[in-house]
């Protein structure tokens, strides 16, 4: 069977040529802030809200919040840096909260285990 990253990868630089070209495409800063947000919201929603999840989504959301406040907005960048600061802070005080879930990891398969 042939491979079909050649072609996908024709189409995917095509789209992305078009969109820069006709200007539809943001530019890269407010797409890297758009990405963050989205990998926060994902993380939460693929993992659940357990104790790892519960500081690094928010975060993550946070950290594309301040890249475009920063770039579109021309906020200043320190007391944006101090407030994630304060917010991570909070984040892990409530993650040591017992009403909180650890992270489950992945169960092995069953060939994995030892046999008696």
């Amino acid at each position: 069977m042939r491979s079909a990253a050649a072609p996908v990868l024709l189409i995917i630089v095509g789209c992305l040529w078009f969109l820069k070209s006709t200007e539809l495409l943001p530019n890269t800063t407010t797409l890297l802030a758009l990405l963050l947000a989205i990998a926060g919201v994902a993380l939460l929603l693929l993992d659940g809200l357990n104790k790892s999840t519960l500081v690094s989504s928010p975060l993550l959301v946070y950290a594309g919040l301040v890249i475009y406040l920063y770039d579109a907005a021309s906020w200043r960048l320190m007391p944006l840096i101090a407030l994630g600061m304060v917010l991570a802070g909070v984040l892990m005080l409530i993650a040591r909260s017992p009403r909180i879930p650890d992270r489950r990891l992945p169960a092995l398969p069953s060939k994995y285990h030892e046999q008696d």
